[in-house]
């Protein structure tokens, strides 16, 4: 693999030296900042230039930045986003694309692009990133690297730029597993506790069936090693069988997490866009039509079905029960390929992929993507979610797994 550097990586919007404050669980490790969370004195660009000359500095650090810092970790610099966090793709329209060292003529994908770059080209060994509907656990995944979406509000997101407050969070991408359960217990306030042993790991029947079949058969072997596991029970089992409910992975994206993110973008995004006119990508433009266009009757319906799959999916899992599933449903695509002149490329990339990913982010369950395999060069991830509130004991398991 080829070697990049801090630019040739392009994965950075600025860099900076921030030490530790003082010595701690994190000792000796650095970390990068994806730009919609902000260091002080720094203007936060959120992937886009408009949006950081007519913002002024940040006041203080963002919370989850001062507990990496009181723990021992040394900050490098702020790392690119897809514009305005609107994006799975990595490629930005103001500060290009970050190179996929894995393949780097393939996308990063986003919107934690620049953070999965860093950690993937070996420049930092953690970084922070943030995910709705699958911007940690999509570059974790394209780009070779672990990555981790909490439970729900797990982590504190003062001093994170809103998105989608019903669905988004905070979280981490990492070189390797047990650097990813450091920086990971740091943020969730880990404590001391007993947690159960694996005893359940049900295979998400319906992600597999999205998922190419070169994916299907390249993460075969991997599932296949859980069934020599001691007291492990291996399982497969659809949303339907979760739920209770006549209810499929895509429309758990398109009825629930899309229908959300869409509303709450247009609060989070609408009224300075509507007052600034600035100076837009083609593919955030294109998105953002869907956002103006959007019918907001369907907002309600949307947040009590959110509601109920998150109750089902809780009161069916049990203390010891893993979800497992590919992590993203298609191979790699080239730069350049994701544009509105090749629609059903788009189209094919982002219903399927946000299909397995609004699984986790519905449910608000922790997510772990580990990277176990490949086609044809490409890296490809295996997921494990766990019970909402379960984080620490899905790191532990990650580790039993795959430690």
């Amino acid at each position: 693999m080829k070697t990049y550097d801090f630019q040739s990586s392009n994965a950075f919007v600025e860099l900076f030296e921030i030490p530790p404050y003082r010595s701690g669980a994190l000792d000796g490790l650095s970390f990068a900042v994806k730009d919609n969370i902000d260091i002080r004195d720094r203007s936060t660009s959120y992937g886009s230039k408009p949006w950081r000359e007519t913002h002024p500095p940040a006041a203080y650090h963002a919370v989850c930045v001062e507990q990496l810092l009181m723990a021992g970790a040394r900050c490098v610099g702020k790392t690119v986003a897809d514009e305005l966090t609107y994006s799975l793709d990595g490629e930005n329209h103001f500060y290009g694309t970050p190179v996929n060292p894995r393949a780097p003529d393939r996308i990063p994908g986003g919107s934690s692009s620049g953070s999965a770059s860093a950690v993937a080209c070996g420049l930092v060994d953690f970084a922070l990133g943030t995910d709705c509907g699958g911007s940690i656990r999509v570059p974790a995944s394209l780009c070779g690297v672990y990555g981790m979406r909490p439970s729900l509000h797990r982590i504190s997101e003062a001093g994170v730029l809103p998105f989608a407050p019903s669905v988004s969070t905070v979280g981490v991408l990492a070189r390797t597993l047990p650097v990813l359960r450091q920086a990971m217990r740091v943020l969730l306030r880990s404590q001391a506790q007993a947690l159960p042993p694996v005893r359940n790991i049900y295979l998400l029947q319906d992600a597999f069936e999205i998922a190419d079949p070169a994916i299907r058969d390249a993460l075969s072997g991997c599932v296949a090693s859980f069934d020599g596991l001691p007291h492990v029970t291996v399982k497969s089992i659809s949303l339907r069988e979760i739920t209770g409910l006549d209810l499929s992975l895509r429309s758990c994206n398109e009825d629930a997490l899309r229908v959300l993110q869409t509303a709450e973008i247009a609060n989070a995004l609408g009224g300075w866009i509507r007052a600034s006119q600035p100076e837009q990508g083609p593919n955030f433009r294109a998105g953002y039509r869907n956002v103006e266009s959007f019918d907001r009757s369907a907002m309600s319906e949307a947040l009590n079905l959110c509601e109920t799959l998150f109750a089902r999916v809780a009161a069916f899992t049990q203390p010891g029960d893993v979800f497992c599933y590919p992590t993203v449903p298609v191979l790699t695509p080239k730069k350049g390929v994701l544009t509105g002149r090749n629609l059903a490329a788009v189209l094919d990339y982002y219903d399927r992929t946000m299909a397995v990913t609004s699984f986790a982010g519905v449910a608000r369950l922790p997510e772990i993507t580990v990277p176990l395999a490949q086609v044809d060069g490409l890296p490809v991830g295996l997921s494990l979610a766990a019970g909402h509130y379960q984080d620490e004991f899905l790191l532990d398991a990650g580790l039993l797994l795959w430690g």
